[in-house]
């Protein structure tokens, strides 16, 4: 049996994702059902999800903040992640 859904999406992306597929030999329709296959065959989703931490949220602000530590080079970024 199938069923029929609706879904909204930014035009955008959608026409960017149906041309990528497309040039790949995929159906849009082909691949949401291969996501949802993916899906039941998981048991979830098909790749890791995870939530941020507060220590990798910080990093994240420091950076977009452009407070983040500097290094002069590799090695100074290796020593300071070795401490």
């Amino acid at each position: 049996m199938i069923t029929q859904t609706t879904i909204q999406l930014e035009k955008t992306s959608y026409q960017q994702a149906k041309e990528i597929l497309n040039q790949m030999g995929f159906s849009y329709s082909q691949i949401i059902t291969l996501f949802n296959n993916m899906i039941v065959s998981n048991n979830g989703l098909p790749f890791e999800f995870k939530v941020p931490n507060n220590i990798t949220k910080q990093a994240l602000y420091e950076l977009e903040i452009k407070q983040g530590k500097k290094f002069k080079n590799i090695d100074d970024l290796f020593d300071d992640l070795d401490s």
